[in-house]
């Protein structure tokens, strides 16, 4: 799981993007991640997890953190390599 992407979407904190580093329950801990404010060319997190984003400097993402903890966690999505070298900007 360390090496891959995903996009980690919290019920109240948010849409996340990075590595997952531990998971339990609805906790997931993400190293080198950035919120997902806004994002042109997904219509879903899921089309956003397969595709990625078409224009990625029109984005909104936050800068990249080095660890933070999602306590709400909803749903997971791994990413493609396309779509991870899209939010990777």
């Amino acid at each position: 799981m360390e090496n891959k992407y995903y996009i980690v979407c919290g019920d109240h904190s948010g849409v996340f993007f990075g590595q997952i580093a531990s998971r339990n329950g609805t906790e997931v801990e993400l190293r080198n991640a950035r919120k997902l404010w806004c994002c042109d060319g997904a219509f879903s997190v899921e089309e956003l997890a397969v595709e990625g984003v078409t224009n990625p400097s029109i984005c909104k993402f936050t800068v990249v953190v080095p660890e933070i903890v999602i306590t709400d966690a909803i749903q997971i999505l791994l990413c493609s390599n396309k779509a991870a070298f899209a939010m990777l900007g």
